[in-house]
């Protein structure tokens, strides 16, 4: 039964079925299944749902789709959920840079990095750097995500990340960057220790990061 109803969420998020999963997580929750068995098929999906955006099969209208799926899902599992014991594989304060207001690829990054496991801080959109920081260490941050699609930002990009670095605590934190003004040169030049060229290469960046912490 555990392994068919995970297979079920499974299924329905790589048809991307936004209603059936909604219908069907409202009935789970209603038969008492586990909030957290809901949660792994529906990660396991948005799992094969990035393999197959990294390998062209679905496209980026489908990765935000699934996001969208996911943010629904988990709007009807945050009341039973808080209530459950959960071990985050760490957490994440993320952010698009001040004077940029673009928050898709941040949004589908947010959905993706939960389903993985992480715990996520979302500031919003058009956050000085300060704000950042305070939030960042506020939260007890591991990584902090930084998203700049504008070119007329960077100044603003270079300032968050020099604002982590210059601050004592702020120095433990990892800094992983994404958006189209970056790249992997442009992300160590600032200071930065990752670089993701989308949501799905987030998620692995972030695990590689956390990875390093626990070394």
């Amino acid at each position: 039964m555990v392994i068919e109803q995970e297979s079920l969420f499974h299924d329905l998020m790589v048809k991307l079925d936004m209603e059936m999963v909604k219908e069907e997580t409202k009935k789970a929750l209603e038969a008492e299944v586990s909030p957290q068995l809901i949660i792994d098929g529906l990660s396991s999906g948005m799992e094969d749902v990035g393999n197959k955006f990294a390998q062209g099969e679905f496209f980026l209208s489908e990765l935000i789709w699934a996001g969208e799926i996911m943010k629904e899902a988990m709007a009807l599992l945050e009341p039973h959920y808080k209530a459950v014991d959960r071990d985050y594989v760490g957490k994440v304060v993320i952010a698009t840079v001040e004077g940029d207001l673009h928050d898709i690829g941040k949004n589908i990054a947010i959905s993706m990095l939960r389903s993985a496991g992480f715990d996520v801080i979302d500031l919003g959109v058009d956050v000085p750097a300060e704000r950042i920081l305070e939030k960042a260490l506020e939260n007890k941050a591991d990584i902090v995500a930084l998203s700049a699609l504008l070119s007329i930002v960077q100044p603003y990009l270079e300032d968050a990340v020099r604002t982590m670095r210059s601050s004592n605590s702020g120095k433990k934190l990892k800094i992983l960057l994404g958006g189209r003004i970056v790249d992997d040169e442009k992300a160590r030049e600032m200071g930065a220790d990752a670089y993701a060229k989308d949501a799905w290469d987030g998620v692995a960046k972030a695990k590689t990061l956390m990875s390093k912490k626990t070394e």
